[in-house]
């Protein structure tokens, strides 16, 4: 275990806040999925769903390997100006505009929907990494310029998901009738309970009438200005004008399908777990309040859950005229993203490494460049009372991600003055058994059943008493019991706080320093858990 630490003053309230950090094995968490473990140990059976391992060498093989794929510049910058466009540039993030303006300089991404106030931290967790990975890379090459996107996913339309978000205890969430893609959809009426700077922020942000996507944009851009972070809408005529030829094919012959399906059967050789399936047709019908899926009929077209039909031929003028009434499910997503950007890393959580790795054998049919993998960073954040209730407890913090029952079960082997394992007397019984089953064997062989039946009876039952005498031991530290149980709500409301909680709580007690606590900790490709002590 590593251990970092600094002061930090917010850059608007100038409050002090000092915070360290140490950091531990994903798996040492028991919180992530066996491919996680998998990619972040390097194992050889997912090596051929990557192109790059997120290390020095590998960074530097994309790059060269991203210099063979040219991208529209200028169109993609044009883009991220508009999305700009409500706010003004800060320096950091004028800068970044105009070296992404020219050949040399790369992209480092991540993606997410529109979540309402960011939704979970996990969403602040994954941008802030984006940003220190921009900033390693660009120290360590600086013939390139590296500079941090955040590419919206405006076109979801899983409400029920990009809607919630939690204040602690708190279950947030937008009820609204409005349907299609989220991005598209406009505030409507509704209270901010917060601090007043937050809440100044908030309003500015989620302004009644603006899209979803606009005022997510405003909002973090809100959190991210001074940190030169880019982000792009994309849902723009311009940029997807330039997937046109894939969309097309995907219309006509269903091209993705295959390419995943064979990629998908090569990962549950290995026994991972799948988390997208592609279509016959991986692409939805996009307008203002709708966003259905788009299905081969007999005539040709028709957009699922409506009467809206298409010829063929219909349908192809309708592409090339309006490129941006088409939307690229979570199968295309990826492709178009790595097709618009000059991108060489894309950040995301275990899920998200899990479902890129499908897409291989897609991007290599389009011979877009694949780009490397990083799985985003993860924290726990701890305040003050938090790690006082943790000391005072006698267990670190790093123990208390283990199961309540375990630590039981060892804390009552450590204090407790009565012996309750009987694995001595097993071992006696068995060796008794031996002995016996030797015996009857060399009288009747058919007998040896019997005898390991009757070892069996015997064992069982001792385990079955040492497990009703830590029973008992336990009730006899009931306390502690309730105080693991209460300091792990505390520490994992839910499960891991970070799928839970919102940032929200943090920036009303913190201030704007928050964002700069949890940059300052951020690790660029050490891929471990951290802990942030605040």
């Amino acid at each position: 275990m590593t251990r970092t630490s600094g002061n930090k003053d917010s850059d608007k309230k100038q409050i002090k806040v000092d915070s360290s950090a140490s950091f531990m094995d994903h798996q040492d968490t028991g919180a992530f999925s066996r491919l996680v473990y998998d990619f972040v140990a390097d194992a050889q059976a997912l090596r051929p769903f990557q192109s790059f391992r997120p290390d020095a060498a590998g960074f530097r093989q994309a790059v060269d390997v991203r210099h063979t794929m040219p991208v529209d510049r200028q169109a993609l910058c044009d883009a991220i100006r508009e999305t700009h466009a409500s706010r003004p540039l800060s320096d950091k993030q004028a800068s970044h505009l105009e070296a992404l303006s020219k050949t040399g300089t790369f992209t480092i991404c991540t993606a997410h929907q529109p979540n309402i106030f960011t939704g979970y931290l996990y969403f602040v967790y994954k941008i802030l990494h984006t940003i220190r990975l921009a900033e390693e890379l660009s120290n360590e090459m600086p013939e390139h310029r590296f500079v941090p996107v955040f590419f919206m996913g405006s076109e979801d339309n899983d409400l029920d998901e990009l809607g919630q978000f939690r204040l602690h205890d708190l279950k947030l969430t937008w009820l609204t009738g409005q349907q299609g893609a989220v991005g598209r959809m406009k505030v409507d009426d509704g209270h901010l309970p917060y601090g007043a700077p937050l809440v100044e922020a908030l309003e500015d942000a989620y302004q009644k009438g603006i899209t979803i996507a606009e005022a997510t944009f405003r909002f973090v851009d809100h959190l991210f200005a001074s940190h030169g972070l880019l982000i792009l809408q994309a849902d723009r005529s311009s940029l997807k004008r330039q997937m046109i030829p894939v969309f097309r094919e995907e219309l006509l012959h269903g091209a993705s399908q295959p390419l995943v399906e064979a990629t998908i059967a090569e990962l549950e050789r290995g026994d991972y777990k799948i988390q997208v399936h592609p279509r016959e047709i991986n692409l939805f019908y996009l307008t203002d309040g709708l966003r259905n899926r788009i299905v081969r009929s007999d005539e040709g077209f028709v957009v699922d859950g409506t009467e809206l039909q298409f010829s063929r031929d219909e349908m192809l003028a309708e592409l090339e005229t309006h490129p941006e009434r088409f939307s690229p499910n979570v199968i295309l997503r990826g492709l178009y993203q790595e097709t618009i950007m000059p991108n060489i890393a894309f950040i995301g959580g275990g899920s998200e490494v899990a479902y890129w790795m499908e897409l291989k054998g897609l991007f290599a049919h389009y011979n877009v460049p694949f780009p490397v993998l990083v799985l985003r960073n993860s924290f726990l954040l701890v305040d003050q009372q938090q790690a006082a209730r943790v000391a005072g407890s006698g267990w670190s913090i790093e123990q208390l991600f283990r199961p309540v029952p375990d630590l039981m079960n060892e804390y009552v082997r450590r204090v407790s003055g009565h012996r309750t394992d009987v694995s001595p007397e097993i071992s006696e019984i068995r060796d008794i058994y031996k002995r016996m089953r030797a015996m009857a064997t060399d009288i009747d062989p058919t007998l040896q059943a019997h005898v390991d039946a009757l070892e069996k009876k015997a064992c069982d039952r001792l385990e079955s008493l040492s497990a009703k005498m830590l029973r008992a031991e336990k009730r006899r530290h009931s306390e502690m019991q309730r105080k693991l149980e209460s300091l792990r709500a505390a520490l994992f409301p839910g499960g891991l706080q970070e799928r839970y909680e919102n940032i929200l709580p943090y920036y009303a007690t913190y201030g704007p320093g928050i964002i700069d606590i949890i940059h300052r900790h951020s690790q660029a490709r050490d891929m471990r858990f951290g802990i942030i002590t605040l």
